[in-house]
């Protein structure tokens, strides 16, 4: 009978214990997936869109020396289609010439009008010259005659005499002025006639070269290749309609695909670590299954507000290592940019770090059967993991979610970080704990933080 006992006795407490032993192994297990720390190479990158365009291109300009007319703004009246493969001397655009042929007509009214001043004005200094040569031939006959009377009058009473000798004086005296004042007259004369000819030639030249230039609003290829819109700040295309501007008449351009760029723009957040020089590893959307390498080229040292978006964006040129026939301008790329490598570091996902009061980064660490929260420091971080510097070892087992029940256990602290907490306790800082930080093309992010439990 006493034997009985003691084996039903052992049953239960055998049962227990295995009760036990599933229920707190499925609990655990149903707690979230389970993760390893990672001990090998971290590498810190930043991901970025990007649009492929030629290192090098030929520009297709429109007219040049619009500005001499006052002409600032174009518009693109026709335009072959984008890609086309053009021949040098192959026809390419036409820009809409109608203000300029406003402004021929309007020279062709003004030049008529200073030819006929320029006629006018002849006739008229002709007639003055001619005049004033009939007045010099008329002053000459009346000094002869007054002359003569002198000559007449030497048996007259010397005061006849002496009034001659002063009409002769006088007579001379007014020939002589009439010669200064034709010499002064003929000078202003031939400054008028100068005026209205600088006046024509000024004009008829103006006309001349407004005639030539309308030639130069039908463009043609300046070289062999393949036809590519440029785009204006705004990322839109310039085709027919669009404006372009006399300053910058670039109508397309004519890349050498023999060496591409990717073009595109990091955030002011995450500028400060692109250098040039730095890998990087490029991708089209068109062809996921192909993938290059190249290289930053240059970072720009100003920052620009690209449209539809609030951050301030930096550009930033990656080229492309590799030749390929498959790339082509305007085609979307994902750039990963390698900032920095870090070798033998235990990492672990972005997505099992927690916070507690804003103080304390722990993690969900697997303990035997069961889970606990431990403390840990970390470090730099990329787009998915995070450095851990202390609080775990390799290949332990960390949860990427709460596990429930634990809600309200304490969490284990690590001592060395003691002096730290009461520093930033002391100070009022919150401590280095990195958040998921999401790049969109535009350059903006999107911030995932954890809550504390």
């Amino acid at each position: 009978m006493k034997s009985k006992i003691w084996i039903g006795i052992i049953g239960a407490i055998a049962a227990i214990i295995l009760i036990y032993y599933f229920t707190s192994s499925s609990s655990a297990e149903s707690a979230g997936i389970l993760v390893s720390v990672k001990k090998g190479e971290f590498v810190i990158d930043i991901t970025t869109t990007g649009e492929l365009e030629a290192k090098n291109s030929v520009e297709i300009l429109g007219p040049k020396g619009t500005r001499d007319y006052r002409i600032w703004n174009m518009t693109i009246q026709d335009i072959i289609d984008e890609g086309t493969l053009v021949k040098k001397g192959d026809y390419v655009a036409t820009i809409d010439p109608s203000e300029l042929t406003n402004k021929l007509k309007d020279s062709q009214l003004e030049l008529e009008k200073i030819e006929s001043k320029f006629i006018q004005t002849k006739l008229d200094t002709s007639l003055d010259m001619r005049k004033s040569r009939d007045e010099l031939i008329n002053l000459a006959y009346a000094v002869d005659e007054r002359q003569l009377v002198l000559d007449q009058s030497k048996y007259e009473p010397p005061a006849t005499i002496r009034q001659a000798e002063i009409d002769v004086e006088k007579a001379g005296r007014s020939l002589e002025q009439a010669k200064e004042n034709y010499k002064i007259k003929r000078q202003q004369n031939i400054a008028k006639m100068q005026e209205v000819s600088l006046n024509r030639l000024k004009e008829q030249r103006n006309l001349d070269g407004m005639k030539d230039l309308i030639q130069d609003f039908t463009i043609k290829a300046p070289e062999d290749g393949m036809l590519i819109y440029i785009k204006d700040y705004n990322g839109r295309a310039t085709k027919t309609g669009s404006q372009i501007n006399a300053w910058n008449p670039v109508v397309a351009t004519l890349p050498d695909l023999s060496t591409m760029i990717s073009a595109t723009y990091v955030n002011e957040v995450d500028i400060r670590r692109v250098e040039a020089g730095q890998m990087v590893e490029i991708g089209l959307d068109a062809f996921p299954e192909k993938r290059f390498t190249g290289k930053v080229l240059r970072v720009a040292n100003v920052g620009e507000q690209r449209p539809n978006s609030d951050a301030k964006v930096f550009k930033v040129s990656i080229e492309v290592n590799e030749k390929d026939d498959l790339l082509r301008p305007s085609m979307t790329t994902s750039n990963r940019i390698i900032t920095e490598k870090a070798e033998n570091k235990l990492f672990v996902p972005l997505e099992a770090l927690f916070n507690l009061a804003d103080s304390i980064t722990y993690v969900y660490k697997k303990s035997g059967l069961n889970a606990v929260k431990q403390e840990i420091e970390v470090g730099e971080s990329n787009r998915n993991e995070v450095i851990v510097k202390m609080g775990l070892e390799e290949d332990d087992q960390v949860y990427l979610n709460k596990v429930s029940g634990m809600e309200k256990s304490d969490v284990n602290l690590l001592p060395e970080l003691n002096g730290k907490r009461k520093q930033e306790k002391l100070e009022g800082s919150k401590p280095n704990v990195p958040d998921t930080i999401r790049k969109d093309s535009a350059g903006g992010e999107f911030k995932r933080k954890r809550k504390a439990s």
